[in-house]
């Protein structure tokens, strides 16, 4: 018989400072003595909202805010199943106390793989530790221009970027790394896991093509492995792979795809609700598009045209 699923509240609670908390389960409890996110299970007739704000002043004795959600996570382990309803909260007030945790941290996200986590909160790091935007290079321009441009890029904040050029343009990938590194900026290589990882790149793209050509993770952790999807089926492949996160497009009309027919934010937004990664959207996307992205549950933006200085 299928077990019924625990709905557990979640916050990814900020500080002013950009640090996160993040609290360790009591010995006793299942997943005992892991770090993980705060909150708790959600009561019958209970919102998600209200029952976080009773769970983090229960737990740790904090007001907080949840503003939204971004991932909702569906996990199954060997005793019970969960569904993490996971939430952005900004910290209101209150010094954390001890009150029905182990202990607590605040945490700077590039520090939050030192902690042991229990599995359904790895999706959670993931998400954390990516930024909004995740540019893609376009493939039309000249390399000098596109190594300016990807330092005006990286200068105006940008934090992933994904290299679509030919593979033989070895010596301008190893200057575009180069220049990510500087800026505290990640780079994945398009298709090419070989090429990624002989040039030290932080992970690769896969296309959606290249799904069904896989039998595992091409790649393991601490890089990092995309997807590029267009149906769920193809999220769901990208999830047997154990993916780090995807790219789901064309959401709106693109000049890239002109044929290909668009989602559009309510179809999209379906199709991610319960889907355990950070999904970008792709196609059509701009800064302007980034609210909209991120009240539908998404990770960000991806996008080439939309995203590249001068554009």
């Amino acid at each position: 018989m299928r077990r019924q699923r625990i709905h557990v509240a979640v916050g990814v609670v900020h500080g002013d400072d950009g640090r996160i908390l993040i609290s360790r389960r009591p010995d006793t409890l299942h997943q005992g003595g892991l770090w993980e996110f705060p909150g708790g299970k959600v009561e019958g007739g209970e919102g998600v909202g209200p029952a976080l704000v009773r769970e983090l002043r229960e737990e740790l004795g904090i007001s907080a805010a949840p503003e939204r959600c971004i991932l909702r996570i569906p996990f199954d382990y060997d005793d019970r199943s969960v569904l993490l309803d996971v939430w952005h909260c900004r910290h209101t007030g209150g010094q954390p106390r001890t009150l029905e945790v182990a202990d607590w941290r605040w945490v700077v996200p590039e520090r939050l793989g030192e902690y042991r986590f229990p599995a359904a909160n790895l999706p959670i790091l993931d998400a954390v530790r990516l930024p909004s935007r995740y540019l893609i290079t376009p493939s039309d321009e000249p390399i000098g221009r596109l190594i300016e441009g990807l330092d005006d890029a990286l200068a105006a904040g940008i934090r992933l970027v994904q290299w679509r050029r030919p593979a033989d343009e070895v010596d301008a990938l190893r200057r575009a790394l180069g220049r990510c590194r500087e800026a505290g900026a990640r780079l994945l290589v398009n298709g090419d896991v070989t090429l990624a990882s002989r040039v030290g790149a932080d992970g690769v793209h896969l296309r959606s093509s290249q799904l069904r050509e896989l039998t595992g993770r091409p790649w393991p952790r601490p890089a990092l492995v995309a997807a590029s999807c267009h149906d769920p089926a193809e999220l769901e492949r990208a999830l047997a792979l154990d993916v780090d996160f995807v790219v789901l497009s064309p959401v709106a009309a693109t000049a890239s795809h002109p044929g290909a027919e668009p989602l559009g934010w309510g179809r999209f937004a379906d199709w991610i609700r319960d889907y355990p990664r950070p999904v970008y959207a792709l196609g059509g996307m701009s800064e302007g598009e980034l609210p909209r992205a991120l009240a539908a549950r998404a990770q960000g933006i991806a996008a080439i045209r939309g995203l590249w200085p001068g554009r």
